[in-house]
C-alpha cells in the first residue's frame, strides 16, 4: 500500500504504528481510529447542529475562540453514533464467495444474481473477496475495496448501500483520492468559524 495512503490516514487521526508494509489486507487491518470522520463528498459540507452548539457557547466564542474550538472538536470528533453525519473507519472482511465462511453461508445464494459489472471493470476476478473500510450515515452507507484489485498499492473504492446492497454499486475512485474527501480537524474548525460568522453571529 502506498505510504501516501498511510500518511493520509494518519493526518485524519488514524494510528498507523502497526502498519508494517505488508499486504494490503494486513496494513488496512492494522490501522485504527479513536475518532469518527467527516467527509465532504459534494462540496456542501454542513456541521450538524452547529447553530445549537454556537448558541450554547456564544459567550465562549466571543471571549476565547481557541477554547471554543477545542470544545467543538471534543463534541464532534469522538467515537459516537449520535447521527451527526459521521463516517466510521470500520475495517472488516466480506467473503460471500469463499466457502466455509459465515459470509458464504449467509450471502452466497443472494450473490448468485448480483450484478458486479462495475467491479469487474476493474478486476477480472468474478468471485472476489471484499474488505469494507468505511461506514456512513449518508448514502451510500458502506465503502469497500476488492482484495484482488490490480492496483493493490492504491485500490479502487466502491460504494453500496444497505437498501440496495451490492445491487447498486458506484465507483468512488482510488483510495488515495477517496481519502481526500475527508475533512481534517483544522478544516472542520475553519468551516465552523466561517459558518458561524456568516449565518449565526448576530
Amino acid at each position: 500500500m502506498k505510504q501516501e495512503i498511510l500518511d493520509a490516514l494518519k493526518n485524519l487521526g488514524g494510528n498507523i504504528d502497526n502498519a508494517k508494509g505488508g499486504s494490503l489486507y494486513e496494513d488496512l487491518l492494522s490501522v485504527t481510529f479513536d475518532t469518527v470522520l467527516y467527509a465532504d463528498f459534494h462540496n456542501d459540507f454542513e456541521i450538524w447542529e452547529l447553530e445549537k452548539f454556537y448558541n450554547e457557547n456564544n459567550d465562549l466564542y466571543s471571549s476565547d475562540k481557541n477554547t471554543f474550538s477545542a470544545k467543538l472538536l471534543d463534541k464532534y470528533f469522538r467515537l459516537t453514533r449520535d447521527g451527526m453525519c459521521q463516517e466510521f473507519w470500520d475495517v472488516k472482511m466480506f467473503t460471500p464467495f469463499k466457502k466455509d465462511t459465515d459470509d458464504y453461508k449467509e450471502w452466497n445464494s443472494i450473490f448468485s444474481d448480483v450484478d458486479l459489472t462495475e467491479i469487474r471493470k476493474i478486476t477480472d476476478n468474478t468471485k472476489p473477496d471484499f474488505m469494507f473500510l468505511f461506514e456512513s450515515y449518508r448514502f451510500p452507507d458502506s465503502y469497500f475495496i476488492c482484495l484482488s484489485d490490480p492496483q493493490p498499492n492504491n485500490p479502487t473504492v466502491f460504494g453500496t448501500d444497505h437498501e440496495e446492497f451490492f445491487r447498486e454499486i458506484s465507483n468512488r475512485g482510488s483510495l488515495l483520492d477517496f481519502l481526500k474527501n475527508f475533512i481534517s480537524k483544522e478544516k472542520f474548525i475553519e468551516i465552523a468559524i466561517e459558518d458561524i460568522e456568516k449565518f449565526y453571529r448576530k
